[in-house]
């Protein structure tokens, strides 16, 4: 496999004689051929080919020739020999299959099979071949030779032995320890840095995270800008990393797009998610490349030792299963490891299968979202939302199964399920009433998009501008000429395009001017807590109305839940709403009792003000008191508390730690309590876990923990954290505990009222 071309400076002299040699030569004799002198001609011929012959016995440099295909037609016999192959067997295989393949040939500039296909000239590329155990190296030179008739018959070149002169530039610090490419720290390096960091950091207990960084849809800039405008982008993304981290750690280059971060002394998951974002954010930004702009993106894995393992090994393979599930839930995003991660994606594994069954066996449906004219209350469309009820597991969320789909290759055959079965009920509804249908930038990318649409109309006689199609701001990954012939087909068909998600990707000014939009949706990001003193999402939102309005598109806000953001949106003149305000998904059924009397009108109810967002769950978890550690569920949470069930009679403004488990303990405070539910307050904020759900900021070590799990006969305390940690005992099972202020644990059967 090739390898990064030698550089003029380092190209040996007996290389660059040879070059000379044999370029004078061949000009001699083409010279000589013109003199008309057959017996002078035949002389000479013979002597320069003996001086090659005898170049070649020297093993100071070899020759080789191919025919057009590729396939050797010549090749120095000692060569051969070294591969322990005879010439004539060969003769006739392809010239390329010489050499062995490197690892990271997607990070090289130039490679054999590319320049022998260009048939262009090149110099001194650098080849790695197996010789038995061992290894060559080659500067390889190639020339392509056409007939009198300027037919392409193939290629000659000479080649010279440089692996001594690679061994001794090892030796020099930049090539053993730094990426050639972007100056970052190479992977032997990295990994060095990491065993002797965490040596030193054991002894005192110091934290220190890693992040593994893979780019995402880089191997596209590859594909379609070439290996050279990707290297070029490398290098950008290195100088990005390394501003976004500063001086709080080390940034280097594994291989190919992948990238690690060491951060030393750092543990608090709120610092690390927020750095991953920034980084994110960072890589996210448009590039231009030799006057071509490109877009990727970043997903990011974190492990944290000593809280995720203490070994290099255990350490980086916890941050790359991290790192696996963050690109499984939909790239862009981060992750945290935790220990049901490995759980995870035997679950996602399984999940994957069972969605390819899931269109056939009738498991897929669509819900429907009303969308409110914001002034009259009057439904005006609704967005078609895709479940799943799993015949063992129940409903799985879409954001869940979506991205499992994509990376699957099953987003086409969703979406295209989802256009027909939406146009097929909607030609039910009557009126004007619209359907919207999410498009994915996978599913936009693919020319029969239009067709699929096509025929859903026609095989269930939906008036075109009843269907609108929402579309991410993730297809404009690509150049808007090749997105321009999808947007020009579709609306040729009559139907409506809506551009979602506003606000939250890539989207451009240039890009509303020419894309032929009829909406803009304003993505909920900005909705949450733009009611909050000092929020400025307020100022952002009127600015999409203003733009919306100077370009004739209409808009629409979701995510509404609150009154108080409902009356905002109204005085912003936005002109649709979407939101729990109104209403959730309901199935089709609901939907034509609602529309029976021709139009359904939904008067808002909602809470007053914006609250935290709670997340409904059954997670059992542990909630300790003094010596005392009782089993409870948790049933909804959000970053400032839970509601907990599982323990009667608990006194309001009671002190729990809340133990999550992978040594996540939350000091918390009961607000409310009722029966056996109780409202509890968090001192400390949780944090973002990257993946849609929370998880505390710190962390205590397992060890701790362990010891003092250790000590069965009295209760021992460890200072941890800031935490002390205890060791409880377990309540009885199937009993219902009964707290109370003595610390001493009685049971009760819980009623079957």
């Amino acid at each position: 496999m090739l390898e990064k071309p030698i550089s003029k400076d380092k190209a040996s002299p007996v290389d660059q004689e040879f070059g000379s040699f044999f370029n004078r030569m061949t000009a001699r004799i083409n010279a000589q051929g013109q003199q008309g002198d057959e017996n002078k001609q035949s002389m000479q011929t013979d002597q320069a080919l003996l001086l090659l012959q005898s170049y070649e016995e020297s093993r100071q440099g070899w020759f080789w020739s191919t025919d057009a295909e590729g396939n050797i037609t010549y090749l120095t016999e000692y060569i051969a020999a070294m591969l322990d192959v005879p010439v004539s067997d060969l003769l006739g295989t392809p010239f390329v299959n010489l050499f062995a393949k490197s690892l990271d040939h997607e990070a090289t500039q130039r490679s054999l099979p590319f320049v022998l296909t260009k048939k262009t000239k090149f110099d001194e590329l650098r080849l790695k071949m197996h010789v038995g155990e061992d290894v060559r190296w080659w500067s390889v030179s190639g020339q392509p030779q056409y007939s009198k008739l300027g037919h392409f018959t193939g290629f000659r070149g000479n080649g010279s032995d440089i692996t001594a002169q690679l061994r001794a530039s090892q030796d020099t610090e930049q090539l053993a320890r730094y990426d050639s490419l972007t100056g970052l720290a190479n992977r032997a390096n990295m990994q060095e840095k990491l065993e002797k960091t965490l040596k030193a950091f054991q002894p005192q207990n110091r934290p220190c995270a890693v992040v593994l960084l893979d780019l995402d849809r880089f191997k596209q800039v590859n594909d379609t800008l070439g290996h050279p405008a990707g290297d070029a982008l490398l290098k950008q993304v290195a100088q990005r990393l390394k501003k976004a981290v500063g001086q709080r750690g080390e940034a280097g280059r594994l291989g190919g797009d992948e990238f690690q971060l060491i951060i030393p002394d750092c543990e608090d998951r709120g610092d690390l998610g927020e750095l991953a974002e920034r980084i994110i954010s960072s890589i996210s930004q448009p590039y231009s490349i030799d006057g071509s702009r490109c877009i990727i993106g970043a997903s990011i894995g974190v492990a944290i030792s000593p809280f995720d393992g203490e070994t290099t090994e255990d350490i980086i393979r916890n941050a790359d299963l991290a790192l696996y599930a963050a690109k499984a839930g939909g790239r862009g995003r981060f992750c945290f490891y935790s220990s049901d991660l490995h759980q995870s994606a035997e679950d996602r594994r399984q999940l994957e299968e069972d969605l390819r069954d899931a269109l056939a066996n009738d498991q897929l449906s669509l819900f429907y979202q009303p969308i409110v004219d914001g002034t009259t209350n009057i439904v005006k469309g609704f967005e078609a939302l895709m479940r799943w009820n799993h015949p063992d597991r129940g409903p799985i969320s879409p954001a869940v199964f979506i991205p499992i789909a994509e990376e699957a290759n099953l987003i086409n055959a969703l979406g295209e399920w989802a256009i027909h079965k939406a146009c097929e009920e909607a030609s039910e509804w009557g009126g004007k009433v619209r359907v919207a249908v999410n498009v994915s930038p996978i599913q936009f990318a693919n020319d029969r998009l239009p067709n699929v649409v096509a025929t859903a109309l026609a095989n269930t006689g939906l008036a075109p501008d009843r269907l609108e199609l929402e579309i991410t701001e993730g297809v404009f990954l690509a150049e808007y000429d090749e997105n321009g012939e999808m947007f020009e087909q579709l609306k040729k068909l009559g139907v409506r395009l809506s551009l979602d998600d506003f606000g939250t990707g890539y989207s451009s000014m240039s890009y509303l001017q020419n894309a032929p939009f009829d909406k803009i949706k304003i993505d909920q990001s900005f909705v949450r807590g733009a009611t909050l003193k000092g929020s400025r999402n307020s100022a952002i939102i009127a600015a999409i109305v203003a733009l919306a309005e100077a370009l004739g598109m209409e808009t629409t806000a979701e995510g509404i839940e609150t009154l108080d953001e409902l009356e905002m949106i109204r005085d912003l003149k936005v002109s649709h709403i979407q939101g729990y305000v109104y209403s959730p998904a309901v199935t089709n059924e609901k939907l034509l009792q609602n529309l029976a009397d021709g139009e359904w009108i939904i008067e808002p109810v909602g809470p007053a003000h914006h609250r935290e967002d709670r997340t409904s769950m059954f997670r059992k978890v542990f909630a300790i008191h003094h010596n005392h550690r009782y089993q409870v569920v948790i049933r909804n949470l959000s970053a400032t508390g839970a509601l907990i069930e599982g323990l009667l009679d608990v006194p309001v403004g009671t002190h729990f730690v809340i133990d999550f488990g992978d040594g996540q303990l939350a000091v918390s405070t009961v607000r409310r309590s009722i029966d056996d539910k109780q409202g509890i307050e968090f001192e400390e904020r949780l944090v973002d876990d990257g993946s849609g759900g929370l998880c505390t900021a710190r962390r205590v070590s397992r060890y701790l923990i362990a010891a003092v799990s250790a000590q069965e006969q009295q209760p021992q305390q460890l200072q941890a954290g800031g935490w002390q940690v205890q060791h409880v005992r377990n309540a009885q099972e199937g009993m219902i505990p009964v707290f109370n202020s003595s610390i001493e644990l009685s049971l009760k059967k819980r009623s079957n009222g």
